[in-house]
């Protein structure tokens, strides 16, 4: 639905989740201008002049959710593997027999970009409409350059079929190719693709998995060098399996995110905090995978770090598409507060994206982004399991 290019949003009760205003605004207005919010406040004080106003009828609004972690794009599932391991086969054997994450590899090296784009459609719109109006995607089930910059143009495309603001991330590093020589494959990311994802616009950020499976903090940071001289922002897989102390390698390169850190020390919290590194919190891979390590909540606390939470929607270990459901297990496993957890979706996830200044937060310059609930309280967007109270979705002023 099309609106006017003023829009005065009423009769709503407003959490703005900015920091230096936290309160719900009982009786509330927005002034949308252009797709931005041009004023927010009491409606009995709402400026006059707009084309058209919208009666929200008295239910909760929240900036539109954020899901700043997500491997949307691929090609494939693994729910056969799921069974098999349900009865009783170990994770060794189903890569033996060609499994795991080589097989997602294999079905998108096949997939062309209409295909990709087709998969991944109906995982967007299970998140499109639970409220989500930013989202994350990242590539690195190619593992060879041509079809990671497929994934890339494919999460472009989706941007363009959906309303929702899309960034990519190159994940390149997020496993060893099979039929690759580790020291070549890198070389060959590092003066050839990463040059070439930049120049084509392809990702927003530069992302890889630190872990002993995967690369070696040493092997990371020669990458990120490379990113950050050619501009780009980086983020990382960090700390999940052991400490790699990822947390602070994110740190030193002053990353947007460092992401899952179950095994994130106090100087690693420390220097995330220091840097502005965002803590992405993943609970649906923790469940998925019945982990009994949790990210430590209490040091990122202490320390001041900023947590957000994500769905790591992805075929091998969090086949997840409810960023609410996400909320509820980083509630119930982590025992993340419901203000921990609202902020961890829309202020927080908007830092571990770099759009601070654009999304996640309803205030005077910031994008139009609104999800209307169907709520008595904003604690029940954590409480609830199976259940979606969404109202209304509205995407830069515009009702989707």
């Amino acid at each position: 639905m099309d609106l006017p290019e003023t829009v005065l949003f009423r009769n709503a009760r407003i959490l703005t989740m900015r920091e230096d205003l936290p309160e719900l605004i009982a009786a509330g207005a927005i002034l949308a201008r252009e797709g931005r919010i041009a004023w927010i406040g009491p409606e009995g004080q709402a400026p006059a002049g707009a084309a058209e106003t919208v009666d929200l009828g008295g239910r909760l609004v929240t900036p539109g959710l954020i899901d700043c972690h997500t491997h949307l794009v691929h090609a494939g599932d693994r729910a056969a593997e799921f069974e098999r391991r349900l009865e009783g086969a170990t994770y060794e054997e189903i890569a033996r027999a060609g499994g795991g994450i080589l097989s997602t590899v294999r079905a998108t090296r096949a997939a062309d970009e209409a295909s990709l784009v087709a998969s991944a459609l109906p995982r967007l719109d299970a998140l499109l409409t639970e409220g989500v109006t930013t989202i994350e995607i990242k590539s690195g089930y190619g593992l060879e350059e041509a079809a990671e910059l497929r994934m890339l143009s494919a999460a472009r495309t989706l941007a363009a079929k959906r309303s929702v603001r899309v960034r990519t991330a190159y994940l390149g590093a997020h496993a060893i190719p099979p039929d690759r020589d580790r020291d070549d494959y890198l070389r060959e990311m590092r003066e050839r693709t990463l040059p070439l994802v930049a120049s084509e616009r392809l990702a927003d950020a530069v992302d890889a998995f630190c872990e002993r499976i995967a690369y070696t903090p040493a092997e990371v940071a020669g990458l990120f060098e490379t990113a950050t001289a050619l501009g780009l922002r980086v983020k990382l897989h960090a700390d999940q399996l052991s400490n790699l102390h990822g947390g602070a390698l994110a740190a030193r390169f002053r990353a947007l995110s460092a992401d899952h850190l179950e095994y994130c020390d106090a100087d690693g919290a420390a220097a995330m905090a220091a840097s502005g590194t965002v803590a992405v919190l993943l609970p649906g891979a923790t469940y998925f995978l019945r982990e009994e390590a949790r990210p430590p909540i209490d040091l990122f606390r202490r320390s001041g770090t900023r947590m957000a939470i994500a769905t790591d929607c992805n075929p091998g270990s969090s086949p997840l598409t409810s960023l609410l459901l996400a909320m509820n297990m980083a509630a119930t496993l982590f025992r993340m507060t419901v203000a921990e957890c609202l902020a961890g979706v829309t202020r927080e996830a908007a830092h571990a994206l770099g759009l601070q200044d654009e999304a996640g937060m309803l205030a005077p310059g910031l994008a139009c982004d609104l999800a209307v609930w169907d709520v008595a309280r904003p604690a029940e967007l954590v409480y609830r399991i199976g259940f979606n109270p969404l109202h209304r979705r509205i995407v830069a002023g515009r009702i989707s």
